[in-house]
């Protein structure tokens, strides 16, 4: 099963749900595909689709999907790398009106250059993405919480 988030900003994300609901119906996606949908006006047709899950139901989505496509937010890339999902990242876009900014290419750039998600830029190249992701497992999600800690105790220990 393929999952697609789009988060839950009050933002529209409709340039994924389309190319999504597009690959659904000509059968370039041939398993099933669950979409939450978030805020958007576009409801997609040919996948199974919600607005939004409740914790409980996003979390088992993430858990049993094979594939995750989701956008370039910080929490869901971060809880599907600790994971092992493969993840297809596509950023939400200013130029598209999607956020009011770019700063999710930025992270979704620096998190496919550690191997965690493949970082797919536009829509139109999400088969190739799912081709991608589908024989290359992510590397191994590992925290830097220890050595960040350890590097705010030397810090505050010299103060």
């Amino acid at each position: 099963m393929i999952f697609v988030t789009v988060g839950s900003q009050k933002f529209p994300f409709d340039r994924l749900l389309r190319q999504v609901d597009r690959m659904a119906k000509g059968r370039i996606v041939i398993e099933e595909v669950v979409v939450q949908s978030g805020h958007g006006g576009y409801a997609p047709r040919f996948c199974r689709a919600r607005a939004f899950y409740d914790r409980e139901e996003f979390g088992a989505l993430l858990e049993a999907c094979d594939v995750l496509i989701a956008h370039g937010g910080a929490g869901t890339m971060v809880e599907a790398a600790k994971r092992g999902k493969r993840t297809v990242a596509v950023p939400r876009l200013a130029r598209y009106g999607e956020h009011v900014d770019d700063h999710q290419l930025e992270l979704v750039r620096r998190l496919h250059q550690l191997g965690l998600v493949y970082a797919c830029l536009e829509v139109e190249e999400l088969g190739e993405a799912l081709r991608w992701v589908r024989s290359h497992p992510p590397k191994p999600f590992r925290s830097n919480t220890e050595a960040f800690l350890a590097s705010l105790d030397q810090f505050l220990g010299a103060l």
